[in-house]
C-alpha cells in the first residue's frame, strides 16, 4: 500500500478528505439527471478515552462498544490504550430538494428520502469504508464500527432496540448534536441527516462539545415549546410522556412505509424519517420562541 505522509493538521488533513470524497460523483441518488444524495458533510473528533463512551455502554448494555473495545477486536495484535485512539464523526446532511419533497409528505416517505436512505447510505458506507483506507495509507489503524462483521443489532434492558455502536451517539460526543424527543439528533444543519464514523489510531485535538445536556438543542426539553415531531409521526410513535415508542415505530416500518416504497419506487430499503422535516429542528438548530 503507497504510504501517505500525515500533516500536522490532522484534523484538516481528515476532515477535508470527507468532504472531497462526498464531492464525489459515488454521493447520488441515481436520479437522472445526476443529483447527490447529501450536502457538505460536517465532521468532529472525539477521543478515544472520552468517559462519555463508558457511559453509553453503562446505559445501554455490556455489548455495546467502547471505541478501544472495537478496535482490540478488530486489531488484537496491536495494543492501543484509550487515549491513542480517536473517534472521528461526520454528519451528512440532506438537501433542500429532498426536505422539500419529504416536508410534503403527511403518511409515507419521499422518493428521494427513500433514495437518500438507500443509495445515499450505499455511499456512507464507502465513506466509511475510504476513511479507513486514506487513514490505512498514511500508516494509522482504523475500523469503520459499522463495517465490523462483529457489528450486530441487540436488546437494551433500557432502551430496546439497539446494536454494538450507535453513529448518533459517537456525533455527540464530538459534539456535532443532541438528542430530540424523536431520538433523532439535532445538528447545525439539522435533524435530517445521516451520520457515520471511524474510530483510529491517531490524535486528533477533540472538537469543542458545546453542550453538556444530551437533549440541549430540543425545544420540547428546553421549554416544552415544540413537540411538532408527534404530528409529524404516522404511527403515532411519538409522544410527550414516553418519547419515542421503537416498537411502534419499527412496525409502521415494517408493515406500512417500506412495503409502500418497493411497491412505488421498486426500491427496498427501511424509510420513513417524516420526523425529521417539517419540523423546527428539520435544517438547523432550533432558537426559542421559534417553533414554527
Amino acid at each position: 500500500m503507497e504510504r501517505t505522509d500525515r500533516p500536522r493538521d490532522a484534523a484538516s488533513w481528515i476532515g477535508d478528505e470527507i468532504k472531497r470524497f462526498t464531492a464525489s460523483g459515488d454521493n447520488s441518488l441515481q436520479l437522472d439527471p445526476p443529483e447527490p444524495a447529501w450536502d457538505e458533510p460536517l465532521v468532529g473528533f472525539a477521543r478515544g478515552g472520552d468517559p462519555l463512551f463508558a457511559k453509553f455502554k453503562e446505559e445501554t448494555g455490556a455489548f455495546f462498544w467502547t471505541p478501544e473495545e472495537i478496535f482490540a477486536l478488530t486489531f488484537p495484535d496491536s495494543k492501543a490504550a484509550p487515549e491513542e485512539l480517536t473517534v472521528i464523526s461526520w454528519i451528512l446532511p440532506q438537501t433542500e430538494r429532498t426536505r422539500r419533497d419529504h416536508r410534503r409528505e403527511k403518511a409515507l416517505p419521499s422518493e428521494r428520502w427513500a433514495r437518500s436512505r438507500k443509495f445515499g447510505e450505499d455511499f456512507n458506507m464507502k465513506l466509511r469504508g475510504h476513511v479507513v483506507g486514506f487513514l490505512g495509507k498514511a500508516g494509522c489503524e482504523a475500523v469503520a464500527p459499522m463495517l465490523s462483521p462483529l457489528w450486530k443489532l441487540e436488546k437494551s434492558d433500557r432502551y430496546g432496540f439497539a446494536s454494538s455502536w450507535s453513529e448518533r451517539h459517537a456525533a455527540y460526543a464530538a459534539g456535532l448534536g443532541t438528542f430530540g424527543l424523536c431520538d433523532g439528533l439535532i445538528t447545525p444543519r439539522g435533524k435530517a441527516m445521516r451520520c457515520g464514523s471511524v474510530v483510529a489510531r491517531i490524535s486528533v485535538p477533540p472538537s469543542e462539545r458545546p453542550y453538556d445536556d444530551p437533549y440541549a438543542y430540543c425545544l420540547f426539553y428546553i421549554d416544552g415549546s415544540c413537540g411538532k415531531c408527534i404530528k409529524r409521526c404516522p404511527a403515532d410513535a411519538i409522544s410527550r410522556e414516553g418519547g419515542h415508542d421503537k416498537e411502534k415505530c419499527k412496525r409502521y416500518l415494517d408493515d406500512v412505509a417500506s412495503k409502500s416504497v418497493r411497491d412505488r419506487f421498486g426500491i427496498e430499503i427501511d424509510a420513513c424519517g417524516l420526523c425529521q422535516t417539517g419540523v423546527p429542528c428539520e435544517a438547523r438548530i432550533p432558537v426559542p420562541g421559534q417553533a414554527v
